[in-house]
């Protein structure tokens, strides 16, 4: 994104800023604050000043709730996991599905948080977590909690539980990151960096199998794939830790 494009930006959330700046500033507002703003401009575009311009105020009022842009980025994340943590929680006890349903609607949950947040999903995917045997994206102490607690319930022997916790883990980070990459958002660094014009038109000639199948190999089944892909780990789990 241009700088240009960022000022014309932070001028069009002037609003939303003057709506903040008339009610009482909290950590909760500002990093709701923070996700929108990294929704609309990518988390580059983070600073606590330009994050102060998009609340309508200096940014050393945000210096209260935030000690700065880490602690700002993880509180962000650590928002949206709590959020589906909570969902989940609710769900779990209202719903009476065995241990594939929960696995369903946990998997479903954090698709629709990189979904809806493609920019901030590989901040979920690198953040640090709250130990270092801690997963992400169910990157908290409680989320593993809950997580191993469930499956125990259905059945699921001590290192069962941890293999699933392994296997699903490693499920949504790979899958979901390709998604979001699909969608744009940056995955390192080194791609923050380069510039976002169009690429050059693929020359195919030398290789017929990829100019036959370029089209095919261009549409989206993202949602199939991860179904299948979700699909086929349960399958997995179920063949090799069967719940009494």
């Amino acid at each position: 994104m241009s700088r240009g494009a960022v000022e014309d930006d932070n001028s069009d959330a002037s609003a939303q800023g003057a709506e903040r700046r008339a009610g009482a500033l909290s950590r909760r507002v500002i990093l709701d604050a923070a996700t929108e703003m990294i929704d609309q401009q990518g988390v580059q575009q983070l600073t606590m000043r330009r994050l102060g311009t998009w609340c309508g105020v200096e940014a050393m009022a945000l210096y209260r709730y935030v000690s700065g842009r880490e602690d700002l980025l993880t509180g962000v994340v650590d928002n949206i996991i709590d959020t589906l943590y909570e969902d989940q929680l609710a769900s779990r006890e209202s719903e009476d599905g065995g241990w594939q349903d929960y696995l369903q609607r946990v998997a479903h949950g954090v698709r629709r948080i990189a979904l809806d947040h493609p920019q901030l999903f590989p901040a979920i995917a690198t953040r640090p977590p709250e130990a270092p045997w801690v997963r992400p994206p169910l990157r908290s102490l409680k989320w593993m909690e809950t997580f191993l607690a469930t499956l125990r319930g259905f059945g699921f022997e001590r290192e069962a539980a941890v293999a699933v916790y392994r296997s699903f883990t490693t499920f949504l980070l790979g899958q979901l990151l390709l998604e979001v990459a699909a969608l744009g958002a940056p995955l390192s660094p080194a791609q923050d960096a380069i510039d976002g014009g169009a690429p050059a038109p693929l020359d195919l000639r030398k290789y017929p199998n990829l100019l036959e199948l370029a089209p095919m190999l261009a549409e989206d089944h993202s949602l199939a794939e991860f179904e299948e892909s979700l699909e086929d780990l349960l399958d997995r789990i179920e063949s090799n830790f069967p719940a009494p």
